[in-house]
């Protein structure tokens, strides 16, 4: 372990003064941090402990939207009666990732913020240029079979981790930001940005902001809601392929439709061009097989994960199906 300071902030303007510093990293449930400093993948001088701030309620506001705070647990999140009842996709999604453990201690900042479970990018003796800017992605030509085969670039191919992330980008959350210049809002699918030529830069976050809250807008029909995972084994595994999906159906017919995709993309992928493929259609096979097919339209497959392309497709459908038989 490298040596550091520990800095415990006891409101939001201590933790952004002194996250401000370079090479300064939040400690929030510490369950991605602290593995990657024993890696000496991440190696901060300064550590800033949010955990004693007031950002640890889940709360209705007055339109009607759940607002998150950034220090909810994530266990706290999976068995809040509001998030099972409006958005049982999310509640889904966070009890299919990690362990119990785990989950009882990560947070719902700290989750929008995981890093990836690449190789490469966690083994310091590797090229990756998001650990090292400019070395080389040892992925592409090496054992990629966890990889991403959408949203990659050729600089990066290294897959999102997150199952939680996948149901907020469904369901257009928003992200409440609190950095040196005041508040801002995002919309959670511009949060995570797309590798391109710079795969070092994971999220719209600058030096000094604070992730204060998620915010989940009402959607009548989030209730007819499911997250569909696809792993190696039934426990404790990230996604090779996951889907998350709401629909808003009329008579048998898909008036709306909120798709996104995890474990085959470089960030929650929502897949607007099979939304837009089911608006108007019946929900049968024939309209879940298009569907799966606009989603992963753009792939593009390495050598050893090409399999997901038809496992991605797979687990759509299997989504799109239970989402169709919900009462």
């Amino acid at each position: 372990m490298n040596p550091f300071e520990f800095v415990t902030a006891v409101d939001g303007t201590t933790a952004r003064e002194a996250a401000a510093a370079a090479d300064a990293r939040f400690l929030a449930g510490g369950t991605t941090l602290v593995d990657l400093m024993k890696l000496h993948v991440e190696r901060p001088r300064t550590i800033v402990d949010i955990n004693p701030l007031p950002l640890t309620e889940i709360e209705e506001t007055a339109d009607g939207s759940i607002r998150v705070g950034a220090m909810v647990r994530n266990s706290d999140m999976a068995h809040h009666e509001l998030i099972r009842s409006r958005y049982p996709v999310l509640s889904q999604a966070i009890l299919a990732g990690a362990s119990a453990q785990v989950r009882n201690m990560a947070t719902t900042g700290g989750n929008l913020l995981q890093r990836t479970r690449c190789y490469y990018f966690r083994d310091t003796t590797e090229p990756c240029n998001k650990r090292e800017p400019g070395s080389g992605c040892a992925a592409l030509e090496g054992c990629n079979r966890i990889h991403a085969v959408l949203g990659t670039s050729e600089h990066c191919i290294a897959t999102h981790p997150s199952d939680m992330c996948v149901a907020l980008a469904a369901l257009d959350a928003l992200v409440r930001i609190e950095g040196p210049t005041g508040e801002r809002v995002v919309p959670f699918n511009d949060f995570h940005l797309p590798p391109g030529d710079h795969p070092e830069r994971e999220t719209v976050l600058h030096r000094g902001d604070l992730i204060t809250a998620v915010e989940i807008p009402p959607i009548a029909y989030a209730s007819r809601s499911v997250y569909v995972k696809v792993r190696d084994r039934a426990s404790y595994a990230f996604a090779l392929a996951s889907a998350a999906v709401a629909l808003d159906l009329r008579d048998g017919v898909i008036a709306d439709a909120r798709i996104a995709l995890g474990g085959v993309a470089t960030r929650p992928w929502r897949a607007r061009d099979a939304e837009r493929m089911l608006a108007g259609r019946p929900i049968d096979a024939a309209s879940c097989d298009a569907a799966a097919e606009a989603a992963l339209a753009g792939a593009v497959p390495r050598q050893h994960n090409a399999f997901k392309i038809a496992l991605a497709k797979r687990t759509l459908v299997r989504a799109l199906t239970r989402a169709g038989a919900l009462p």
